[in-house]
C-alpha cells in the first residue's frame, strides 16, 4: 500500500463513515477499524498530495525519544503543535490575569476578534515559556504523555521502565520475541494527562533482517494527525533500525475510529486533485549508536517534492 492507500481511505469515510460528535464539539465522519501499510524501501512515506513539515516531525519525535514532556523543546524548534494543551492550563490557573479563554478551542474558529486576542495571549505565553525557566517547569509540562510513558513508565511500586530502551536491547538480542512493544496507554495516568494518548501502542517485528513495526491508533484525525503519525513512526522504525544493524521493513498502522473532521471537507477535495508524486528518501547520521544520541541535525529529509500545504483548523 502507499500514499494511494490513504487517499482512498479518505474516500471511503467521506462516502461512507458514520456521522458522529466528538469531544471538540466538531462533528466528525468515521469508520471503525481500517489498516494501512507501507513498505519502507520504497521511500520516506511523507505524503505528496499536499506539504508536511517534516522538520514539525522530527522535532516531536525527538521530543518523544528524549522523554520529554515540556514544550519547551518544541518551542526552542519552532513546533507548536502542542502549544494549546499548555496553553489551557495556564490560562485556567490562578497566575492568568489577561482576557477571559473559556472554550477557546471552539471560540477562535468563530470569532475573528476573539482569534486576535487568542494569538496575542499565546504569543506571551510560549515567550514566557521560553524565557522563564521556572514558568517553563509549571505551564510548560503536559504531564505524563508520550515521552514519560516511553521512557519512564511508573509501575505500582513506585519504579520506573524505560520501556523504549528495553525495546531495543531486545531487538538487538532476542529479535523473535513476540513482546517488542511500546505502550503509551497508561490507564492510571489517563486523568492526568494534557491528551490521552492516540497512538496508544506498537509493536516491532524483525524478520529476514529488516525490522517493521506496526502502530495501533486509537483515535485518528486523517487529514491533520495521520500524516504525521505515519511519516513519525516510520522514522522512529528507521532510526531503531539503524542503531539495531537491521534495514528497514514495513510501516503498519491499524485504525480504531478513524475520522475526518467536518470542517476538513473541503481540504480533502482539494487533495485529491493533486497528483501522487515520487517519495522522498531520508538520510539518518551513521555514527549515531544509542537512541538517546540523536539530534535534529542528525536527520535530513532528502527529495521531497509535493503540491502546497492545505490549512485546516485544529480541533481542541
Amino acid at each position: 500500500m502507499s500514499e494511494k492507500s490513504y487517499l482512498e481511505l479518505a474516500q471511503k469515510i467521506l462516502t461512507k463513515g458514520n456521522l458522529k460528535a466528538d469531544r471538540t464539539g466538531t462533528g466528525t465522519k468515521s469508520i471503525f477499524g481500517a489498516q494501512l501499510r507501507f513498505n519502507l524501501k520504497d521511500g520516506f512515506p511523507l505524503l505528496t498530495t499536499k506539504k508536511v513539515p517534516f522538520g514539525l516531525i522530527k522535532s516531536e519525535l525527538l521530543w518523544f525519544i528524549h522523554g520529554d514532556t515540556n514544550i519547551r523543546y518544541l518551542l526552542e524548534n519552532n513546533n507548536h503543535i502542542w502549544d494549546e494543551w499548555a496553553f489551557e492550563k495556564y490560562v485556567q490557573s490562578s497566575d492568568y490575569s489577561g482576557p477571559e479563554m473559556k472554550d477557546f478551542g471552539q471560540r477562535r474558529l468563530k470569532d475573528s476578534e476573539f482569534k486576535n486576542i487568542y494569538d496575542q495571549e499565546m504569543l506571551k505565553f510560549t515567550q514566557k515559556v521560553l524565557e522563564d525557566q521556572d514558568f517553563a517547569n509549571k505551564y510548560g509540562d503536559l504531564g505524563n504523555v508520550y515521552g514519560r510513558q516511553w521512557r519512564a513508565w511508573k509501575t505500582s511500586k513506585g519504579a520506573t521502565i524505560d520501556q523504549l530502551h528495553e525495546v531495543i536491547e531486545t531487538i538487538k538480542h532476542h529479535p523473535d520475541s513476540r513482546r517488542m512493544i511500546v505502550s503509551a496507554w497508561n490507564p492510571e495516568d489517563v486523568p492526568q494527562m494534557a491528551l490521552p494518548p492516540c497512538h496508544t501502542l506498537y509493536q516491532f517485528y524483525v524478520s529476514n533482517g529488516k525490522l517493521s513495526l506496526q502502530l495501533y491508533q486509537r483515535s485518528a484525525d486523517l487529514f491533520l494527525g495521520v500524516p504525521f503519525n505515519i511519516a513519525s513512526y516510520a522514522l522512529l522504525n528507521s532510526l531503531i533500525a539503524q542503531i539495531t544493524g537491521l534495514e528497514v521493513g514495513e510501516l503498519i498502522i491499524a485504525f480504531g475510529d478513524v475520522h475526518i473532521y467536518l470542517n476538513h471537507f473541503n481540504q480533502f477535495e482539494e487533495q485529491f486533485k493533486n497528483p501522487i508524486l515520487p517519495l522522498p528518501t531520508i538520510q539518518i547520521n551513521p555514527a549515531i549508536k544509542q537512541i538517546d544520541e540523536y539530534q535534529m541535525d542528525d536527520i535530513e529529509l532528502l527529495n521531497y517534492q509535493s503540491a502546497k500545504r492545505i490549512a485546516a483548523p485544529v480541533a481542541v
